[in-house]
């Protein structure tokens, strides 16, 4: 019984080692037609790139579309969400847009009311900053000194 039993699990120990090889050779082929799709389309990698931003930001599916395979702007409001600062901010009847790069003909940036999201998000977060610190700074009653 127990050389039947190690029988069995040679054998599936055997098909699932066939299976793992015919996986790791699909993978591999797909990594090659990958690669040449990202060398023959510059674009595609900057356009999947976009694609994550937009995810991370909280747009939805139909957004990135809109924005990415019909290049068309968006009206947005509500909140989205910034990486770097770690935070949402409130976006109210702002435009987004993917466009060209100024500098970079192979680069596409995101673009709220015609200026970079990155600019977009510093200026937030410094209006932000700013109310804190005038919040923090009101000026204090004085209770003078006792004896």
């Amino acid at each position: 019984m127990q050389e039947q039993h190690g029988k069995q699990i040679r054998n599936i120990q055997g098909v699932h080692n066939q299976e793992l090889e015919i996986k790791d050779k699909e993978i591999s082929r797909l990594n090659t037609i990958l690669e040449k799709a990202l060398n023959r389309f510059p674009l595609l990698k900057e356009m999947l790139r976009m694609e994550r931003l937009c995810y991370a930001i909280g747009f939805t599916k139909d957004m990135v579309n809109s924005l990415l395979t019909k290049k068309e702007a968006i009206r947005c409001n509500g909140k989205i969400y910034s990486e770097e600062h770690r935070r949402r901010f409130e976006i109210k009847n702002d435009i987004f847009k993917v466009e060209k790069s100024l500098v970079d003909d192979n680069k596409l940036v995101l673009t709220v009311n015609r200026q970079p999201i990155g600019e977009w998000f510093k200026k937030q977060w410094e209006k932000l900053r700013q109310g804190l610190l005038q919040s923090t700074e009101e000026p204090r009653k004085s209770r003078g000194f006792k004896l």
